[in-house]
């Protein structure tokens, strides 16, 4: 290929996209329990509108909510995406890329939506490694940094259950042997299970969650694909979530249609397990809404065939009219294309309400909408086990005036004082967000 040729079609490609289709709603009108769901607007080539990675200036920061404060919890990372809090109040950071995808990006369209992810910075080598934090005399920044692990394969989801720490790479759920306090793992991981990968592996950031009772995890595996276009044959055991049993290394489906499943929770009252999903792209700036939802065993949310319980997606060919007859309509819309992927709940007076029960949500941000969306963290207030009202900014401005992403949030997870900790993949920074004593003024959550 003329080595002008790969720009030349980036340019083409761009061109198409600048005078190409925009969101004709505002981002609110897809969010909430009761979404607005226009026409669906596919484009020949797809609209690309993604903020290019550059960093955050010397001494820049999100911007905080009112009554909030936000610092660098620690600074210097290599793609941090994913945390996990160990009992002790250490925080493990998943240091990780994309793995080696030969099959995935073939074809012109592909080809360019490649092009455009580097510029996000997800172009770089993996580092392959879950890195220790630890904040030592409690004062809301890392002291020390340790290796935890290293030679991993992409790694991203981890949990504890007893003293096995688990670690989902981007091809298998891999267990470690843990002692309390300790800064490094030298011991050779023990495979449980291979999870589904392969040479296109789409959707490769596999997370993973522990029972209540440490005998069982559950996995997110995403699909493929965007909606299946390398075929069925090439989704099995993906678009969904696998409940394992380390034991015997044997895992079943929990639940089905999810496109990319990430973060994943229980809900402290009722114990429900929750998800965050990444819906699917290329119908139009307003379709379709990520989703937070509850998910119980053996459901089914459409993924490829329809979208937001009965919504035919027309280009998944042959069409499964059985199965679209069970998709659940999820709980709660997050906007279109705002890749929310971090999930955290919380429930606790340290923070005013409606801050005090609900759950915090890293949105990493769009490239398949015009305006972008996402690029925040928010909060969804939680009433009786479900969401209730509107979402609310926690941290925003990762964005510049000029359309250049300072940072982009991704893992959220809560500090043993309380503290919201972010991981910025594109800052590579830390974040730690505070709120103010709960004497401080409410801020009441929107009806609907």
């Amino acid at each position: 290929m003329c080595p002008r040729r790969p720009l030349l079609f980036a340019l083409v490609a761009l061109a198409l996209t600048a005078c190409g289709e925009v969101a004709q709603l505002p981002i609110e009108a897809g969010v909430g329990p009761n979404p607005l769901l226009p026409q669906p607007n596919p484009t020949l080539i797809p609209t690309v509108n993604i903020a290019p990675a550059v960093g955050w200036p010397a001494n820049g920061k999100p911007l905080a909510a009112p009554g909030m404060t936000v610092n660098a919890f620690t600074t210097g990372l290599d793609h941090p995406r994913w945390l996990y809090m160990l009992p002790n109040g250490d925080v493990l950071v998943a240091e990780t890329n994309t793995p080696p995808r030969p099959e995935d990006g073939k074809g012109f369209k592909n080809w360019i939506m490649k092009w455009v992810m580097n510029k996000a910075g997800a172009g770089m080598p993996s580092a392959n490694r879950i890195t220790l934090l630890r904040d030592t005399d409690v004062d809301g920044v890392a002291e020390t940094r340790s290796v935890f692990l290293e030679g991993l394969n992409s790694p991203f989801g981890m949990a504890l259950a007893g003293n096995d720490f688990y670690v989902a790479n981007s091809d298998a759920v891999v267990r470690f042997p843990y002692t309390e306090g300790e800064t490094r793992i030298v011991q050779q991981g023990t495979k449980v299970l291979d999870l589904p990968a392969g040479p296109i592996n789409h959707h490769w950031t596999k997370n993973l969650l522990a029972s209540r009772d440490g005998s069982r995890l559950y996995v997110t595996v995403g699909s493929n694909s965007n909606v299946a276009e390398n075929g069925m044959d090439q989704e099995d055991g993906r678009a969904a979530i696998w409940e394992v049993d380390p034991k015997r290394g044997s895992y079943r489906i929990y639940a089905s249609g999810l496109r990319n499943p990430n973060g994943l929770v229980w809900e402290p009252d009722g114990g429900a397990l929750w998800t965050v999903v990444n819906e699917r792209d290329e119908l139009g700036s307003d379709l379709v809404p990520d989703y937070l939802t509850s998910v119980a065993d053996g459901s089914f949310f459409g993924w490829p065939y329809s979208y937001f319980g009965q919504h035919l997606d027309l280009r998944v060919q042959p069409q499964r009219p059985d199965l679209v007859a069970k998709a659940r309509v999820p709980d709660y819309a997050l906007g279109p294309h705002t890749a929310s992927l971090g999930l955290v709940f919380f429930k606790s007076t340290a923070w005013p309400a409606p801050f005090d029960n609900g759950v915090f949500i890293g949105q990493h941000g769009s490239w398949n909408r015009k305006p972008r969306s996402g690029y925040r963290v928010i909060f969804v207030p939680f009433r009786d086990g479900k969401p209730f009202g509107d979402p609310i900014g926690v941290l925003t401005g990762f964005v510049s005036a000029d359309g250049d992403a300072f940072g982009r949030p991704v893992g959220v997870v809560l500090d043993k004082q309380a503290a919201l900790l972010v991981a910025d993949d594109v800052g590579n920074i830390v974040w730690r967000v505070t709120a103010s004593p709960p004497s401080s003024t409410r801020i009441p959550p929107t009806k609907r």
